[in-house]
C-alpha cells in the first residue's frame, strides 16, 4: 500500500499540537509553582510594587493604555472571525486546495481547519474582552475617591487582566498554528517546533525577583535612622 500525502495530516498535525499543548501545560506548571522562573512571574512581582506605590494619575494613564491595547486586540480577532466566516461561505474558488500544497486538501480537512481558526480567534476575541473587563474595574477601584479598598482587591483586578491578556496572546499563537495548516502539515509541524523553541526563550525568566519595599516600611526605616 503507498503511502498517501494525505496521511501527514494524521501524524504531523496531532504531533504539532501536541508539542505545543505539552509546553503550555509545563508553563502553566511553572506560572503556578514557580512564578519566578517565568517572565509573567516577574512582571506580577513588579506589578504588585507599582500597585503598592502607585500615583492616582499615572496609574490611570497606565491602566487606560492596557484597556486600550486589550480593545483594539479583541476588535482585530473580531473582524478576523468575520472574515474567516466570508471566507467560508465564498470558498467556490478556494487556491488552497491546489495541488501544490502537500498533504490533505479535502473538504472535510478544510472544514477543520477553519473551525480551527475560527476557535482560536473567538477564544482571543474573549480572553481580551475579559483583559479590558478586569482592567477597567481596577480602574474604577483606583479612582474612587476617599475610599478604605484594600490594594489586594487592586492587585487581583490588575493581574487577572494580565492573566487574560497572556491567554488572549497564546490563543493567537495557535491561530498561527492553524493558519499554516492551510499551507500542509509540514508548514504547521516546523512552525510548532520554531514556535515552543522561542516562547521558551522568552518565557523563561533567569533574573532574580527584586524585593520591593512598601512606602510604609520606607518611612519607617527613615524615621528609625
Amino acid at each position: 500500500m503507498a503511502f498517501q500525502k494525505e496521511y501527514l495530516d494524521l501524524v504531523l498535525v496531532p504531533s504539532g499540537l501536541l508539542i505545543m499543548l505539552a509546553y503550555h501545560l509545563f508553563l502553566l506548571y511553572r506560572y503556578i509553582k514557580l512564578p519566578h522562573t517565568t517572565v509573567m512571574g516577574f512582571e506580577n512581582n513588579d506589578k504588585i510594587a507599582w500597585i503598592d506605590k502607585r500615583d492616582v494619575g499615572t496609574a490611570l494613564s497606565v491602566i487606560s493604555t492596557n484597556t486600550s491595547a486589550a480593545t483594539f486586540l479583541a476588535s482585530v480577532s473580531l473582524t478576523l472571525c468575520s472574515l474567516i466566516g466570508a471566507w467560508i461561505a465564498n470558498s467556490s474558488t478556494n487556491f488552497l486546495q491546489s495541488e501544490l500544497i502537500f498533504g490533505d486538501t479535502g473538504p472535510s480537512t478544510m472544514s477543520i481547519k477553519y473551525i480551527s481558526l475560527l476557535t482560536c480567534f473567538l477564544l482571543a476575541f474573549s480572553c481580551f474582552v475579559q483583559s479590558a473587563r478586569s482592567f477597567v474595574h481596577a480602574n474604577y477601584l483606583i479612582s474612587t475617591p476617599d475610599s478604605d479598598i484594600p490594594v489586594n482587591y487592586v492587585e487581583m483586578a490588575v493581574i487577572r487582566g494580565s492573566d487574560f491578556w497572556s491567554l488572549g496572546l497564546r490563543a493567537l499563537y495557535f491561530a498561527l498554528d492553524f493558519l499554516l495548516w492551510f499551507f500542509g502539515p509540514i508548514p504547521m509541524f516546523v512552525c510548532s517546533i520554531v514556535m515552543v523553541i522561542v516562547l521558551h526563550y522568552l518565557d523563561t525568566n533567569t533574573t532574580l525577583l527584586h524585593k520591593h519595599v512598601s512606602p510604609g516600611k520606607q518611612k519607617t526605616k527613615r524615621v528609625a535612622v
